[in-house]
This record gives C-alpha cells, structure tokens and sequence, in this order.
C-alpha cells in the first residue's frame, strides 16, 4: 500500500504538501524543541544524489523535502503518485519569513558570496520590520572554519537559520551540524540570497506559473546548458525505473 504523504523518487523522500500544509509543519517546528531541517530538491539534486549518498543521506534525514522544479512534479506524475505541486525554496522561504515576521523572531543569513548576505539582511529588515537579524555570514568558508561559524550562529540566538551554499553543500552542512546548532529550524535556499539581495531576477510570474523558470534561467545564463541536462536525464531515469515495476 502506498503512503499517501510521500512519494519516492530514484531513492529520493518527498513529501507531498502544499504550502498550506508546508507552513502547518513550519509553524510547528517554531513552536517546539530541537533543531528541524528543511529541504527543497529539484530534479538535477536528484539527480547529483545518485552518486553522492552523503547527499542523498543528508535528503532522505532530514525533517521535511519539499519538491521544487516542475521536473520532479512531471516524475511523480509519471510514476502514478502524484505530487500536489511544486514547493518553490523562495517561495517557501518568503512564506517562512512571512511567519517569522508575525511571530517577530530571529534569523541568521548563512550563504551567498561577501556582502551578499548583509544587503539581503538589509531588504528583508525593510520588508519585515519585525525580524530581528542576528546574524549573516558567507558562505565561501572553508571546512576547517565550520566550527568558528557554528559558534557564530548559536552566539546570535536565532531561531530560524536560511543556509545558501547550493548543494550538496548547504544539506550536508545542514545534516552535519544540526545537532551543534542551536536553533528551531535551518532550511537550504540555494541563490534565494541572490534573488533577494537583487543580485539575481526571477522569472516572470506566468513563467513560474507554467513551470518554466529553468528557461527563464537559461536564457539569462546560457552557460547553465550542462546544468540543464540533467533534467531530461532526470526524467529518462525515472521512465526506465518506473517500467522495471
């Protein structure tokens, strides 16, 4: 019998939430003890979970997946299981602050290169007055450092932390550490910083809508081809395994 609230995918844990339900768990997770973590893969960290396990172990521990990228969604679909749709990082992350904001708690910015992390900070106290910023960091640390910035980010009393350091890194940081940081919640975000800090543009909200913020991207970064073909490989993989079955 199939489990209704998950979904697997090449090996990969989803669970199947709207953003709705996504931020019930949130809310949950700032109203109780311990240090959860939230991640947000997309076809091609999948894809890069294949012949990666710490990656692929940091995925499948930790406390909620949310799927972002509408090739995940195409898979499921293709499997018989499907997701409720898409949970976009940045969007969730948006939603997260959103919630921090109303609950006027604390986050600390971890990622990005220098300075991206301070102007982000800067915007979102702008756009969420009752955020407290404890704290940002970069995220071009080496691991030797790891345990100066752990310090860092318990000394700042957060309770949310976003970790931007793209994958593998920020989930198998996320997994490594989650038991020295003493924080609520820590969610991986990728470029979020990026988009916020205005470093980065989104794409156009009828493109989001449509699932085609990968060609938004490519367009703008057309040497992101290489990284664009691991969502056709993506899907192949799932076609063959799903008709071993």
């Amino acid at each position: 019998m199939k489990n209704t609230d998950k979904i697997d995918i090449l090996g990969i844990t989803l669970d199947k939430v709207d953003y709705e339900m996504a931020l019930g768990k949130v809310e949950y997770f700032l109203k109780t003890e311990g240090n959860k973590t939230i991640v947000t893969p997309n076809a091609e960290i999948i894809m890069q979970a294949q012949s990666n396990q710490k990656l692929k172990n940091a995925i499948n521990n930790s406390d909620m997946c949310f799927p972002d990228g509408i090739g995940v969604v195409i898979a499921s679909k293709i499997i018989g299981n499907p997701l409720k749709g898409r949970t976009a990082g940045f969007d969730l992350m948006v939603k997260i602050l959103q919630k921090v904001n109303q609950n006027g708690m604390s986050i600390y910015l971890l990622g990005g290169k220098p300075n991206v992390a301070e102007i982000a900070a800067k915007k979102i106290s702008v756009m969420y007055p009752k955020i407290h910023i404890s704290g940002t960091h970069d995220g071009y640390f080496a691991q030797s450092e790891e345990e100066n910035v752990v310090d860092e980010i318990n000394k700042s009393g957060a309770d949310v932390v976003f970790v931007a350091m793209g994958a593998p890194k920020q989930e198998i940081f996320m997994a490594n550490q989650r038991q020295n940081i003493n924080c609520k919640l820590m969610m991986g975000v990728g470029g979020s910083l990026d988009v916020i800090s205005g470093n980065t543009r989104r794409a156009p909200v009828f493109m989001q809508k449509v699932g085609l913020e990968w060609l938004y991207r490519l367009i703008l970064e057309p040497t992101r081809i290489k990284r664009m073909s691991a969502l056709p490989l993506f899907l192949i993989k799932v076609i063959l395994g799903n008709k071993g079955k």
